[in-house]
This record gives C-alpha cells, sequence and structure tokens, in this order.
C-alpha cells in the first residue's frame, strides 16, 4: 500500500531523498553504474578526472551506506574492489531519466503537454 502524503509530508520526503543525491560527484558515479554496469574504484578514476581519491571514496561510502550501491571486495592480492548499484539504486535511473526529460521541456515548448 502506497504512503498518503500531505503537501507538508511530500516536500520534507523529497528532500530527504535528494539529499541522497547531494554533492558534486554522487549522479556521476550513479550515471557509470547505470545499466548493471559494474566498475571498480580503479575505473572511476578514469572516467572522472578531477576527483580525488579521498572525495571518490568517501562518496563510494556514503553511497553504499544509504543503500545505493553495493560495494564487493574480493580476497586476493592486489586486492580487487568493485562497485555496483543495489536492487534500489538501479530504480533511480527512470527517475533520474524523468528528471531529464522534464528539464529538456524548459528549453523546447512544443515538448510541454
Amino acid at each position: 500500500m502506497r504512503k498518503i502524503y500531505t503537501p507538508a509530508s511530500a516536500a520534507a520526503e523529497a528532500l530527504e531523498a535528494i539529499k541522497l543525491l547531494e554533492g558534486r560527484w554522487k549522479l556521476i558515479i550513479l550515471f557509470h553504474l547505470f545499466d548493471g554496469q559494474v566498475q571498480r574504484y580503479s575505473d572511476f578514476e578514469k572516467l572522472i578526472p578531477g576527483i580525488s581519491q579521498k572525495m571518490l571514496a568517501q562518496q563510494l561510502r556514503k553511497m553504499e551506506a544509504d543503500g545505493i550501491v553495493q560495494r564487493t571486495v574480493y580476497p586476493q592480492v592486489p586486492p580487487k574492489v568493485e562497485y555496483r548499484l543495489t536492487e534500489w539504486g538501479q530504480a533511480l535511473c527512470p527517475a533520474l531519466d524523468a528528471l531529464l526529460n522534464w528539464a529538456e521541456q524548459k528549453g523546447n515548448p512544443s515538448k510541454q503537454a
């Protein structure tokens, strides 16, 4: 059963959801993981120029703690660590796609209906 919101509770919960994606790098990391892709830490360093190792580690840890990203460590030397979206994290894909479509409509009045 779907939760029933008041305007105030809907606004508060939407804000909490948006806060999960706050930060300069989280959305970039997410888009590199969509379509079920698995990335290693070193892949992110190559894919996201300008991000420091410290910031990448912090963002991935926060996304893991929030249940968006799953981290898998393989017991080998050197260590192999892979990141993938959780099922809940993957569910963000259509929501972000809808957000992009919504933003496109601003500049294209013919798409507004």
